[in-house]
């Protein structure tokens, strides 16, 4: 597959992944404000397993997978400061979807692992995330 074709199938997942990553929080806050309700928490409960199974995972696979590509074809990216940064906020975003599934697991046996403020800041990473990779690959500073 040629260099552009991979980049633009690696931005297509990772426009998908971020989809999901700006969503799943906002989940959180939802199924704790309805935390005694508990059809309206069985069907965000469902929702949430659906985002992070069927969208989040196969697009988090296909950004690291077309990404690990990119530079496979352009080894010289390795000698480049800013790919290692961005690296350094992929990997928090890897531990953010982890940390969504873990959240997802303990609400789904009941408990509630997080308050619905600490979910709101949480929601927060990935908008900085997306700002620091955007700005890093596209300026590519260093």
């Amino acid at each position: 597959m040629t260099y552009p074709a991979l980049k633009a199938l690696h931005l297509i997942f990772v426009v998908s992944w971020f989809a999901g990553l700006f969503y799943i929080f906002r989940l959180f806050v939802y199924h704790i404000q309805n935390w005694d309700e508990p059809r309206t928490r069985h069907v965000l409960g469902t929702m949430e397993r659906r985002l992070l199974s069927y969208i989040m995972l196969p697009a988090a696979v296909g950004t690291v997978f077309l990404g690990v590509s990119l530079i496979y074809q352009n080894a010289g990216l390795l000698y480049a400061g800013w790919l290692w940064i961005k690296l350094l906020f992929v990997g928090l975003l890897l531990a953010y979807h982890g940390a969504a599934w873990w959240t997802h697991l303990e609400m789904s046996r009941g408990r509630r692992p997080l308050s619905e403020r600490s979910c709101r800041i949480i929601n927060e990473v990935p908008t900085v995330a997306l700002i620091a990779i955007s700005l890093l690959a596209f300026l590519k500073p260093f």
